[in-house]
């Protein structure tokens, strides 16, 4: 069902440039915008990926994520970040600190921690990598705790405090994130 809808959104395009390139920009992210699964999720997030001015603390290549905001912020050379949109940890599993990113997967698979399964014992044991995994397309850990940056098969949580305490990207945003990131880079959480 999903490609059928980038399908849809490539043809809308493809026609709206013949017709000029302001008519085309303008209905094409109005389109993008509004595609969904058959049960109503979203396709793409609300929250645009843009570069912007930064004049943070960090250098270069260290990740930045103040969950009051609700964005990740990539540092790059000359003043400048890739923002992101993303989801936090919900009230209870807010969490702040200074850590890096330990080791990097794609396509990871998922054992929720004995933690998790106290508190729902309703979920699997172990989930194989893949488009219904909760981790998404790329998994970042970070070192010294429980929690992640990932992907997500549920993109309409980015921007919300739902998480147990990871930072979830959508599944494009998380793979851009993830090509750019290395292992060993410092990773900043803010309240």
């Amino acid at each position: 069902m999903r490609g059928i809808a980038f399908l849809q959104a490539g043809l809308i395009a493809g026609l709206m440039f013949a017709a000029g390139p302001a008519a085309a920009t303008s209905s094409l992210f109005a389109s993008l915008s509004t595609p969904t699964t058959d049960d109503a999720r979203p396709l793409v997030s609300p929250i645009p990926r843009e570069t912007v001015a930064y004049d943070g603390p960090y250098a270069p290549g260290t990740i930045v994520i103040n969950t009051s905001e609700r964005r990740l912020y990539l540092v790059l050379p000359n003043r400048q970040a890739l923002k992101y949109g993303v989801g936090v940890g919900r009230p209870g599993f807010t969490w702040a600190g200074v850590t890096h990113i330990a080791n990097k997967r794609e396509w990871p698979d998922w054992t929720p921690p004995p933690q998790m399964l106290k508190r729902r014992p309703d979920l699997p044991r172990h989930m194989a990598g893949g488009i219904e995994n909760p981790l998404g397309a790329r998994a970042m850990y970070l070192a010294g705790t429980l929690y992640r940056i990932h992907g997500s098969n549920e993109p309409d949580t980015i921007g919300q405090a739902v998480s147990s305490g990871c930072i979830r990207m959508t599944n494009d945003d998380v793979t851009d994130l993830y090509s750019r990131a290395h292992v060993g880079a410092k990773v900043v959480v803010l309240r």
